[in-house]
Parts: C-alpha cells; structure tokens; sequence
C-alpha cells in the first residue's frame, strides 16, 4: 500500500527523516485509483534492482508481503491470461452483497489448492484466481505452479524480524495504531474515503475499518479496536506464511537491548552467510 500517494500514515510510509538520505524506490508513485497486481511489483522491482546494481550498490528487498517478496526472489513468471473487467466487477459486487467468505467459497469449489493459500480477506488475490479461472479456464493454482521452473537470477539472503514472546509484539501493534491515529489517520483516512472509488488502496488495513465510523455507525473506539485486531491478525498471517521458508535467518528482537545490537547481529549474518 506504500506504493500509492496519499497513503502515507496507515500504511507507515516511511517519512524523508526516516529515510536518513537512503534512495527509496516503489513508494508513494501511483494514484490511488490503480489497481496494482503481483506481475507488476515483480516487473518494476526487477527494474529498480538492476539500476541499484548498475550503480554498484546491493539492493535491498524490504516488506511484510510473503507473497510479493517470494515471487521477486523466485523468479516467478506470470501467465496472467488477461482480464475481464465486467466479471471482475461482478464478483466484487457479490463479494459486497454477500460477504468475502461467499466469494472465497465459490474458490475453493473451483480452485481448493488456491483457496487454502488466499485468506479470504485477501479480495484482491480472490478475485483475480476466479478472473483467471474465467478467462483461461485454468486453475490459477497450476499457472502459479508452472510459473516457477525458471530458475532465480539472485543470490539472496532473506533476514526475518520476530519475536520470542508474541505479546509484545502485539502490543507494539497496538501502540503503533496509537501513534498513527495521533499522526492524523483519521483525518487521512477520512480524505480517502470522501473521494469515493479507490478500489485497491481503500481495501488497506487502517482504512476500511474506519468506514462505520465515517457514516456513523459504529464509534471511533470500536473501529480502531479493528484496526488493531486486523493488524495483528495480518501480522499473524504473515509470519504463519514466513515460517514455511527455511532459508530465511530469524532475528528475535525481543533479545537485544538497543536497534544498534540489532544492526551488529545482521551484520554478521551477512558476514557469516557470503563470507565477506
């Protein structure tokens, strides 16, 4: 969701003082009533690497995403077959008719081995297996497969940030929606929501759930009290899809006093890793 202007607070886009002088790419370039899939992350990240490259610098891949960190890494290629875009409309209508987990279960009739990887809050990633389905006829699950014969071009090494004891990490979620809100969340929340059809960006955790509380149907406690449900169950989920890769080197934050300790012990994960 970084990658959309006006997204700055929810998403914890970083500020240019966070930044410290750092070139960042991918954030804060597309308007926020484009659709952005998976295929052109991976496409234009391919790009930014190869320039970070070219420039003799070593790039790094930061994000919570699972599913676009591993297709960058693992050179998967897209079959996408198209689009439809009065079916897609379709489903995201029914899916605001008669809820997101009607629509995941018209997947799991199709596509079981899709249904199982796409939670059934993931909208997006739903509607485009259906999509696809549509338009090909074709399991998504199988193109996805097939997608991943060519073998990687990059020699990664993938650095995981986690938590012995998972309360404080969901205490320091909670503490994050604090300072988001006290950032203006609200007020950038609000923005969006009076602008209409945002289709993609208004789906963002720290967005949709402020809706009830913009037409005054559920208060503003209760709606940030979602806010940091949602978080810590998206948060959840990513480390449930993390978990999966072996190759990836944990560092438990909870075991270091200061951010500097943390830098000192990636440092010689990377010295111990490519021995440089």
């Amino acid at each position: 969701m970084q990658i959309y202007k006006g997204l700055d607070i929810a998403s914890a886009k970083p500020t240019v003082e966070e930044m410290q002088g750092i070139p960042h790419h991918l954030i804060d370039f597309l308007e926020r009533d484009v659709v952005f899939s998976v295929s052109d992350y991976v496409r234009l990240a391919n790009e930014k690497i190869k320039e970070v490259l070219n420039r003799g610098k070593l790039p790094i891949v930061t994000g919570g995403t699972g599913l676009y960190i591993d297709s960058l890494l693992e050179n998967v290629r897209f079959s996408e077959g198209g689009s439809d875009e009065v079916y897609r409309a379709e489903l995201y209508n029914i899916a605001r008719e008669k809820g997101n987990e009607f629509l995941h279960d018209m997947l799991k009739s199709i596509d079981p081995v899709s249904a199982e990887n796409i939670h059934m809050n993931n909208l997006v990633r739903v509607v485009r297996a259906l999509e696809v389905y549509h338009i090909t006829g074709r399991l998504f699950s199988e193109l996805k497969a097939e997608s991943r014969l060519t073998e990687s071009p990059y020699d990664s090494l993938i650095i995981g940030l986690n938590f012995h004891d998972r309360q404080i990490l969901y205490n320091r979620i909670n503490h994050r929606v604090d300072e988001m809100v006290n950032n203006g969340m609200i007020q950038e929340a609000e923005e969006l929501w009076l602008k209409g059809n945002q289709r993609t960006s208004s789906n963002a955790i720290g967005y949709k759930e402020l809706i009830p509380y913009f037409e005054k149907t559920m208060s503003l406690n209760d709606c940030l009290d979602r806010i940091k449900q949602e978080t810590r169950r998206y948060a959840k989920r990513q480390l449930t899809w993390f978990r999966k890769n072996t190759r990836i080197q944990w560092l438990f934050l909870d075991e270091f006093n200061k951010k500097s300790e943390i830098l000192e012990k990636s440092e010689k994960t990377i010295e111990n890793c490519w021995n440089v």
